[in-house]
């Protein structure tokens, strides 16, 4: 048997949710059980108050230690002990199937702006949230973890298997549901549920369940367990291809050497590699400037090689990427050239390995203009895009190791951009 230990200020507010229902047969059952603690019982004041103003000065009271020390040291046994908090960890499917092979689970509900942060210095507490949302307490949240946690339980649904076919089980959301009547409002049942056919029915069920997780939510695609037959139907859906608004515009002029603004030469690595990325993505064009007239010989050369003639034949994933290749004299050309094609001016994103004094973008920021306008993402090479090329850009992109080693090369960090920004379905 799992006991919740529910530490809160307002016992009545979940005595109607766990004394109806699945929970009332699971606590007759002995499947389940709960006791409450509420802080109250244990203030020292008169009028069994527990919270006083914050110091530093702002809204809202907090709730004070001592109270609700006492109240916590009094569980006899409270095993995992949790508080529900916005800055907590997520609450998943994962999440609860662990919790639920405890048999005693604490779950502290704050109210008003919170509890003194020392509460988590003193008890093991485990911050947990069940979503970025702010509620007027943790019994809300509380709630929602006793029922997420609960439902898993040996016995708790009745069938066994309830539990594990629903949403986020296998990180994919649950099929449509269909009953009695077979026509409502002129709408009918789909043939295939009717038809007693059971593997048919099994199978459009996956198909379903991976179509409403695309489209709601296409996060969970990148974790969930798909095999080759998902894999084959996803390709088929049609995509938002957020990338065709994307290009990569691989900056050697003007960059920084030593100190100074100079001009880098071309690398064969970064031209196949960014060019694969872009493939990959879906990406619109990939633009390479330089001013050198020898430099643009021999880029003009090697796209040549790969997308012409037997080259083309033998390797044509190759021949795919190198096609997408665009040169540029200046950073100017390439905001005209992308004009031009789709009759808008792009935002020009710069991405710089240094932290500057300047508003940085994240990656949802440029995911979030794909939606309306193209956007050109400037690589530099060599030391970096110079303050000149830094100027003509409309945002700076935050390092993607701003806290730890920082010294990619060009071409890892584009691919670790695309995928930040795009992910794996868009």
């Amino acid at each position: 048997m799992l006991t919740f230990h529910l530490v809160t200020l307002f016992p009545e507010f979940f005595t109607s949710p766990l004394s109806c229902g699945l929970f009332a047969r699971a606590r007759e059952a002995k499947i389940v059980d709960f006791a409450m603690y509420n802080p109250r019982d244990w203030s020292c004041d008169k009028h069994h108050h527990v919270d006083d103003a914050p110091y530093g000065g702002g809204p809202g009271m907090v709730m004070q230690v001592p109270p609700v020390a006492a109240c916590l040291s009094s569980i006899p046994e409270p095993g995992r002990m949790l508080i529900c908090t916005p800055g907590g960890k997520p609450l998943t499917q994962n999440y609860a199937k662990e919790l639920a092979k405890e048999t005693n689970i604490t779950l502290l509900c704050p109210r008003y702006e919170g509890i003194d942060a020392r509460i988590e210095e003193l008890f093991p507490l485990e911050p947990i949230s069940i979503g970025d949302v702010v509620l007027n307490s943790g019994d809300c949240a509380a709630l929602t973890v006793i029922e997420a946690v609960s439902r898993l339980l040996p016995g708790f649904m009745g069938k066994a298997g309830s539990a594990w076919e629903e949403s986020f089980s296998d990180n994919l959301l649950e099929y449509p549901h269909y009953t009695r009547p077979e026509l409502v409002c002129g709408l009918s049942v789909p043939d295939v549920l009717c038809s007693g056919h059971h593997a048919k029915i099994a199978h459009w069920r996956r198909k379903m369940a991976v179509t409403k997780t695309r489209t709601m939510r296409p996060d969970l695609l990148a974790t969930a367990h798909l095999d080759k037959e998902d894999v084959a139907f996803l390709r088929q859906m049609p995509q938002r291809r957020l990338g065709r608004n994307f290009a990569f515009c691989l900056v050697h002029h003007p960059v920084v050497i030593e100190g100074k603004t100079g001009t880098a030469s071309l690398t064969n690595l970064d031209i196949h590699d960014i060019a694969r990325i872009s493939a990959s993505y879906g990406l619109g064009d990939f633009y390479v400037v330089t001013p050198i007239r020898e430099q643009q010989i021999l880029l003009e050369q090697i796209c040549a090689h790969w997308c012409q003639g037997v080259c083309a034949q033998k390797h044509p994933d190759r021949a795919q990427a190198l096609s997408l290749v665009r040169l540029a004299p200046s950073i100017d050309d390439v905001i005209a050239q992308v004009t031009e094609t789709t009759g808008v001016r792009p935002k020009l994103i710069a991405s710089s390995a240094k932290w500057r004094d300047t508003p940085l973008l994240v990656p949802s920021d440029i995911r979030a203009m794909l939606d309306q306008e193209p956007v050109v993402f400037c690589l530099g090479t060599s030391q970096g895009l110079s303050s000149e090329a830094l100027a003509l850009c409309d945002g700076l992109m935050r390092p993607l190791r701003f806290l730890d080693y920082n010294h990619l090369s060009v071409r890892s960090a584009a691919a670790i951009y695309a995928d930040r920004i795009l992910g794996d379905f868009d």
